[in-house]
């Protein structure tokens, strides 16, 4: 296997996004399981919250990454595997609206559980390292190889950014 930093990911596989996706899975379980104990009606509220900013992510962040500008009807990504590309293709630099669209949709996401999060401290802690897991992996394996060059994450060397 190559080392994460020595070649840009061109292309994701299935296994990726399986990776990944049970990455996600362990802090948005951990979320339902508080909210649900106390609400069912704010389980499902959070479920479609999420899809919905989960649709502003795509329109806003990944509709200008190159994953999503290729010429396939689907996508192949880290998250959004096999999804049909609903927005046209918008390549380039993110403007300051799609960083603070996209930030906000992310930060109210991350924020939502939280009431319910704090009463159950041990699902707080689960959730919270979680997502430091989940984020220390993308960091750690995605972006440094990452073929969008213009997104404020973005850690390729030069060297590979030149290759």
């Amino acid at each position: 296997m190559d080392h994460p930093r020595m070649s840009l990911k061109h292309r994701y596989t299935v296994s990726d996004f399986l990776f990944y996706i049970c990455l996600l899975a362990v802090p948005l379980i951990t979320a339902v399981i508080a909210i649900i104990n106390i609400s069912a009606w704010w389980t499902m509220a959070f479920i479609g919250f999420g899809a919905g900013c989960g649709v502003i992510i795509l329109k806003f962040y990944c509709t200008r990454c190159p994953h999503y500008t290729r010429n396939e009807k689907n996508l192949k990504c880290i998250f959004f595997w096999g999804f049909p590309k609903f927005f046209d293709k918008r390549p380039g630099k993110l403007e300051l609206s799609d960083k603070l669209i996209t930030y906000g949709a992310t930060t109210a996401l991350l924020i939502f559980p939280l009431y319910w999060l704090l009463m159950a401290p041990g699902l707080l802690i689960v959730y919270i390292l979680s997502l430091i897991g989940l984020g220390a992996a993308i960091y750690r394996s995605e972006c440094h190889r990452c073929i969008y060059f213009e997104c404020p994450a973005n850690r390729a060397s030069e060297v590979l950014k030149n290759s």
